[in-house]
Protein backbone atom coordinates (compact mmCIF):
# COMPACT_ATOMS: atom_id res chain seq x y z
CA UNK A 1 0.00 0.00 0.00
CA UNK A 2 3.01 2.35 0.67
CA UNK A 3 3.65 4.24 -2.53
CA UNK A 4 7.62 4.75 -3.10
CA UNK A 5 9.22 7.70 -4.13
CA UNK A 6 9.45 7.54 -8.69
CA UNK A 7 5.84 6.30 -8.81
CA UNK A 8 3.80 9.38 -8.77
CA UNK A 9 4.33 12.26 -11.06
CA UNK A 10 4.18 16.15 -9.74
CA UNK A 11 1.00 16.91 -10.01
CA UNK A 12 -0.01 13.75 -8.78
CA UNK A 13 2.13 14.05 -5.47
CA UNK A 14 0.44 17.84 -5.21
CA UNK A 15 -2.77 16.71 -5.44
CA UNK A 16 -2.50 14.33 -2.39
CA UNK A 17 -0.57 17.01 -0.56
CA UNK A 18 -3.31 19.35 -0.68
CA UNK A 19 -6.02 16.85 0.23
CA UNK A 20 -3.83 14.95 3.03
CA UNK A 21 -3.16 18.68 4.49
CA UNK A 22 -6.61 20.21 3.89
CA UNK A 23 -8.08 16.46 6.01
CA UNK A 24 -5.56 15.97 8.69
CA UNK A 25 -5.82 19.89 9.79
CA UNK A 26 -9.32 19.64 9.62
CA UNK A 27 -8.91 16.44 12.05
CA UNK A 28 -6.69 18.37 14.27
CA UNK A 29 -9.09 21.12 15.01
CA UNK A 30 -12.22 18.71 15.78
CA UNK A 31 -9.79 16.48 17.84
CA UNK A 32 -8.89 19.45 20.07
CA UNK A 33 -12.05 18.65 21.90
CA UNK A 34 -12.48 15.44 21.97
CA UNK A 35 -8.76 14.27 23.51
CA UNK A 36 -9.32 12.87 27.58
CA UNK A 37 -7.78 11.58 30.09
CA UNK A 38 -9.14 8.03 28.61
CA UNK A 39 -8.46 8.60 25.06
CA UNK A 40 -5.55 9.61 24.81
CA UNK A 41 -3.91 6.30 26.05
CA UNK A 42 -6.43 4.60 23.77
CA UNK A 43 -4.89 6.96 21.15
CA UNK A 44 -1.66 5.81 21.77
CA UNK A 45 -2.00 2.57 22.04
CA UNK A 46 -4.29 1.66 18.78
CA UNK A 47 -1.14 3.77 16.77
CA UNK A 48 1.27 1.60 18.34
CA UNK A 49 -0.62 -1.65 17.51
CA UNK A 50 -1.35 -0.26 13.64
CA UNK A 51 2.45 0.68 13.27
CA UNK A 52 3.54 -3.04 14.63
CA UNK A 53 0.48 -4.77 12.28
CA UNK A 54 1.55 -2.66 9.25
CA UNK A 55 5.36 -4.17 9.12
CA UNK A 56 4.18 -7.14 8.31
CA UNK A 57 3.32 -7.38 4.23
CA UNK A 58 3.94 -9.34 1.12
CA UNK A 59 4.50 -8.39 -2.66
CA UNK A 60 1.64 -8.76 -5.35
CA UNK A 61 1.99 -8.56 -8.76
CA UNK A 62 2.36 -4.81 -10.74
CA UNK A 63 5.01 -3.62 -8.07
CA UNK A 64 2.75 -3.44 -5.18
CA UNK A 65 2.82 -5.10 -2.00
CA UNK A 66 -0.30 -5.64 0.53
CA UNK A 67 -0.53 -5.74 4.42
CA UNK A 68 -2.66 -4.71 7.04
CA UNK A 69 -3.81 -0.78 7.29
CA UNK A 70 -5.94 -0.47 10.23
CA UNK A 71 -7.16 2.57 9.19
CA UNK A 72 -10.67 1.10 10.23
CA UNK A 73 -9.74 -0.06 13.17
CA UNK A 74 -8.95 3.21 14.31
CA UNK A 75 -11.82 5.03 13.14
CA UNK A 76 -14.04 2.90 14.78
CA UNK A 77 -12.51 3.07 18.02
CA UNK A 78 -10.90 6.20 18.13
CA UNK A 79 -13.93 8.08 15.47
CA UNK A 80 -12.98 9.91 12.26
CA UNK A 81 -10.64 12.67 14.05
CA UNK A 82 -8.70 10.78 16.06
CA UNK A 83 -8.62 8.09 13.72
CA UNK A 84 -6.74 10.06 11.14
CA UNK A 85 -4.38 11.47 13.66
CA UNK A 86 -3.30 8.07 14.49
CA UNK A 87 -3.00 6.93 11.14
CA UNK A 88 -0.82 9.89 10.22
CA UNK A 89 1.51 9.22 12.64
CA UNK A 90 2.17 6.05 12.10
CA UNK A 91 2.30 6.52 8.32
CA UNK A 92 4.68 9.54 8.61
CA UNK A 93 6.49 7.47 11.37
CA UNK A 94 7.12 4.69 8.82
CA UNK A 95 8.39 7.02 5.90
CA UNK A 96 10.75 8.98 7.67
CA UNK A 97 12.42 6.12 10.22
CA UNK A 98 11.94 3.18 8.24
CA UNK A 99 11.89 4.06 4.78
CA UNK A 100 8.95 2.57 4.26
CA UNK A 101 7.20 4.93 1.38
CA UNK A 102 8.65 7.62 -0.11
CA UNK A 103 8.87 11.26 1.32
CA UNK A 104 7.76 13.13 -1.91
CA UNK A 105 4.50 10.02 -1.81
CA UNK A 106 4.18 10.82 1.66
CA UNK A 107 0.73 12.71 1.06
CA UNK A 108 -0.09 9.98 -1.35
CA UNK A 109 0.27 7.75 1.55
CA UNK A 110 -1.36 9.54 4.38
CA UNK A 111 -3.91 10.40 1.86
CA UNK A 112 -5.04 6.59 1.10
CA UNK A 113 -3.94 5.52 4.61
CA UNK A 114 -4.57 8.04 7.11
CA UNK A 115 -7.48 9.66 5.73
CA UNK A 116 -9.61 7.77 3.04
CA UNK A 117 -8.86 4.23 5.39
CA UNK A 118 -10.39 6.01 8.24
CA UNK A 119 -13.13 7.84 7.03
CA UNK A 120 -14.37 5.13 4.71
CA UNK A 121 -14.20 2.58 7.72
CA UNK A 122 -15.96 4.66 10.04
CA UNK A 123 -18.70 5.66 8.01
CA UNK A 124 -19.49 1.93 7.16
CA UNK A 125 -19.28 0.96 10.79
CA UNK A 126 -21.66 3.68 11.10
CA UNK A 127 -24.42 2.82 8.40
CA UNK A 128 -24.10 -0.61 9.56
CA UNK A 129 -23.75 -0.57 12.83
CA UNK A 130 -27.63 -0.70 13.26
CA UNK A 131 -27.48 -3.79 12.19
CA UNK A 132 -25.25 -5.46 13.36
CA UNK A 133 -21.90 -4.31 15.49
CA UNK A 134 -19.18 -6.14 14.73
CA UNK A 135 -20.46 -7.11 11.36
CA UNK A 136 -20.45 -3.75 10.94
CA UNK A 137 -17.10 -3.84 11.96
CA UNK A 138 -16.03 -6.67 9.98
CA UNK A 139 -17.36 -4.54 6.80
CA UNK A 140 -15.63 -1.72 7.76
CA UNK A 141 -12.10 -3.25 7.66
CA UNK A 142 -12.88 -4.54 4.33
CA UNK A 143 -14.75 -1.91 2.80
CA UNK A 144 -11.85 0.71 3.93
CA UNK A 145 -9.02 -1.57 2.63
CA UNK A 146 -10.57 -2.05 -0.84
CA UNK A 147 -11.18 2.13 -1.21
CA UNK A 148 -7.42 2.84 -0.33
CA UNK A 149 -6.28 0.46 -2.27
CA UNK A 150 -8.48 2.04 -5.84
CA UNK A 151 -6.99 5.40 -4.53
CA UNK A 152 -3.42 3.90 -4.60
CA UNK A 153 -4.29 2.26 -7.68
CA UNK A 154 -5.43 5.35 -9.09
CA UNK A 155 -2.70 7.48 -8.32
CA UNK A 156 0.04 5.49 -9.57
CA UNK A 157 -2.16 4.77 -12.93
CA UNK A 158 -2.32 7.78 -14.02
CA UNK A 159 0.97 8.86 -13.06
CA UNK A 160 3.67 8.27 -16.24
CA UNK A 161 6.42 7.57 -13.79
CA UNK A 162 5.33 4.32 -13.05
CA UNK A 163 5.12 1.26 -15.57
CA UNK A 164 1.21 0.49 -15.73
CA UNK A 165 -1.16 2.22 -16.30
CA UNK A 166 -4.85 2.53 -14.61
CA UNK A 167 -5.95 -0.52 -16.42
CA UNK A 168 -3.60 -2.73 -14.34
CA UNK A 169 -2.66 -1.20 -11.36
CA UNK A 170 -6.41 -0.53 -10.43
CA UNK A 171 -7.42 -4.32 -10.76
CA UNK A 172 -4.62 -5.52 -8.95
CA UNK A 173 -4.49 -3.26 -6.28
CA UNK A 174 -8.40 -3.90 -5.73
CA UNK A 175 -8.43 -7.15 -5.75
CA UNK A 176 -5.44 -7.86 -4.36
CA UNK A 177 -6.59 -5.64 -0.81
CA UNK A 178 -10.36 -6.88 -1.71
CA UNK A 179 -9.11 -10.16 -0.20
CA UNK A 180 -6.82 -8.55 2.08
CA UNK A 181 -9.34 -7.08 3.57
CA UNK A 182 -11.38 -10.04 4.44
CA UNK A 183 -8.39 -10.89 7.18
CA UNK A 184 -8.02 -6.91 7.95
CA UNK A 185 -12.10 -7.52 8.30
CA UNK A 186 -12.02 -10.45 10.64
CA UNK A 187 -9.10 -8.44 12.76
CA UNK A 188 -11.06 -5.35 13.11
CA UNK A 189 -14.29 -7.15 14.42
CA UNK A 190 -12.55 -9.59 16.52
CA UNK A 191 -10.79 -6.69 18.16
CA UNK A 192 -13.53 -4.24 18.53
CA UNK A 193 -15.90 -7.09 19.79
CA UNK A 194 -13.21 -7.36 22.40
CA UNK A 195 -13.06 -3.78 23.07
CA UNK A 196 -16.82 -3.42 23.73
CA UNK A 197 -17.45 -5.92 25.70
CA UNK A 198 -14.46 -4.85 28.24
CA UNK A 199 -14.87 -0.96 28.20
CA UNK A 200 -17.87 -0.29 25.84
CA UNK A 201 -17.17 3.64 27.01
CA UNK A 202 -14.35 3.51 24.83
CA UNK A 203 -15.79 2.49 21.51
CA UNK A 204 -19.70 3.30 21.94
CA UNK A 205 -20.58 6.61 21.18
CA UNK A 206 -17.67 8.40 19.46
CA UNK A 207 -20.58 10.82 18.16
CA UNK A 208 -21.43 13.08 21.02
CA UNK A 209 -25.04 12.43 20.28
CA UNK A 210 -24.17 8.41 21.65
CA UNK A 211 -21.86 9.37 24.53
CA UNK A 212 -24.48 11.33 25.80
CA UNK A 213 -27.02 7.94 26.19
CA UNK A 214 -24.95 5.94 28.46
CA UNK A 215 -24.28 8.86 30.75
CA UNK A 216 -27.60 10.04 31.08
CA UNK A 217 -28.63 6.28 31.87
CA UNK A 218 -26.17 6.10 34.30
Amino acid sequence: MHIPDGFLDPWVAGLFWLGSGAAIGLAVRRARDELGDERTPLLGVVAAGVFAAQMLNWPIPGGTSAHFVGGAFAGVLLGPSLGVLAMTAVVTIQALVFGDGGIIALGANLFAMAVVDVLVGYALFRACRGVHETGAAFVAGWGAITVSALVVGLGVGFSSAFAYAVGTTVPIMVVGHALLGLVEGAITAAVYGYVADARPDLVLGRSADEVAAPEVGA
